[in-house]
Formats: structure tokens, sequence, C-alpha cells
């Protein structure tokens, strides 16, 4: 067992809004990714889309989750599954910080994942 602590002093910037990403890690070996992410008062990530399945779950905060030109309420508790090819991005009017965990995952980490583990029963 592993704990691993959120390092808020040392956030990475990406998509226009701040995180940490859950790999690298050693001991993991996982079929996703994923990253905590701080969407700071009054800002917003760059809209984007990709390939990847992806999850979100809000943790702390309220803000709008602006899915190929449609805006949702996205409130601490919600989780919410964005398929493949949608645009998307997440817009904090308030005043206050919003954070959610995103979850990413494709074909290609799937099989990576199952790679490893079976490398890893074969060794003795």
């Amino acid at each position: 067992m592993q704990i691993r602590r959120l390092d808020r002093a040392n956030l990475t910037p990406a998509y226009g809004i701040e995180g940490e990403r859950l790999q690298p890690w050693d001991v993991l070996n996982a079929p996703f990714e994923g990253a905590w992410c701080l969407v700071r008062a009054g800002g917003e990530s760059t809209p984007h889309s990709h390939h990847e399945y992806e999850i979100f779950i809000a943790m702390r905060g309220s803000a709008a989750l602006v899915v190929d030109d449609v805006e949702y309420e996205f409130v601490a508790g919600d989780i919410v599954h964005l398929p493949p090819g949608c645009t998307h991005k997440v817009v904090n009017p308030s005043t206050e910080d919003f954070e959610y965990y995103g979850i990413w995952w494709d074909s290609d980490m799937s099989e990576g994942f199952l790679t490893r583990h079976q490398e890893k029963e074969a060794t003795p």
C-alpha cells in the first residue's frame, strides 16, 4: 500500500488550468491515466477534444462544463462522462477555486495494462 499526497504548491499548468498528473507513479499499473485539476476563481480550461474516453469527478466548488457548446452545471459530487471527440471546457465564474479529478483511457492504455500485468505475473 502506498499513499501519494497532492502537492498543491507544485501544480503544473495544462489546458489553461493547473493540475497534478497521476502518472508517473512507479507502483501503479493502471489501464487509465488521471489528474487532479484546479480551475482558479474566474478561470477556465482551454476548449479541446481527444480520442480518449474521459470521466470528470467534481470534488470542490461549482463550475460550468461546456460540452459541444452546451453549458451544464457541474458541482461537487457530480460525475460526468465525456465521450471521445466532444469539445469540452470547464468554466469557473465563481469567486472560489473549483477542483475536480479527471480520468481518461483508451484501448492502447488497456492493452498496455494487460501486457504489463501478464509480464509481472510471469516473473517469478
